[in-house]
């Protein structure tokens, strides 16, 4: 029982970083598996950076390599899901919010709803202080930063900003980041709003790095 829980949470720890979420989203659609320079290819990686983040995968029990000869040369290493990464992560609403985010993003005003109704959450999800407690705004920051680890963002503040190293929406940020990254934006400024600051959103930077976002938040 604890070989398991250690597996599972090893396999977990491997997948906080995007892009080894986006290399198993990769060779979950290629059941023949990929070699390197394949993924690399993919998914914009430098091949070193790509192997090595596949080690990580292999380390955990995610990934298994092979040698295969195609044609004369020396065989390739090929990368396939294990079956534990095969079975992890099949999140059937990822279809549904696929779908539903789409569609968010073809609706009049989509944009414009996507913000508010992360603000609506934002307000929900954080706890008002009491009348009598003015929250400084290094307090209201530290408290966004709560909510959004929470969420799964693996969030910091760093120099006054917030920086999100994780996106646990990866693939549908990318494909309609005016949607889901705008509900984001609403989900910090509702928070900060719930907890009485003055300070906003200035402005988000989506994917600065393959595993970072930056949110720069000012006085409104």
């Amino acid at each position: 029982m604890g070989e398991k829980a250690d597996s599972v949470d090893k396999g977990s720890k491997a997948l906080v970083d995007p892009r080894r979420l986006a290399i198993v989203e990769a060779l979950r659609r290629s059941p023949r598996g990929l070699d390197t320079n394949g993924l690399a290819d993919r998914l914009g990686l430098h091949p070193n950076t790509a192997r090595w983040h596949l080690g990580i995968l292999a380390d955990a029990g995610l990934v298994d390599a092979r040698p295969e000869r195609h044609g004369r040369g020396r065989p390739s290493i090929v990368y396939r899901l294990t079956a534990e990464a095969a079975a992890r992560g099949r999140d059937e609403y990822r279809l549904l919010a696929t779908m539903l985010t789409g569609l968010a993003a073809e609706a009049p005003e989509g944009e414009a709803r996507a913000y508010e109704t992360g603000r609506r959450w934002g307000r929900y999800l954080v706890e008002q202080p009491p009348p009598n407690r003015r929250t400084g705004e290094r307090d209201a920051l530290e408290t966004v930063v709560d909510l959004l680890d929470e969420q799964g963002f693996a969030a910091a503040i760093e120099e006054g900003e917030v920086c999100m190293r994780r996106c646990p929406f990866y693939a549908l940020a990318e494909t309609n980041p005016e949607i889901v990254c705008t509900m984001h934006r609403g989900l910090i400024d509702g928070a900060l709003e719930q907890v009485g600051a003055r300070s906003r959103v200035e402005r988000l930077d989506v994917f600065v790095e393959p595993s970072l976002c930056v949110a720069h938040v000012g006085h409104a």
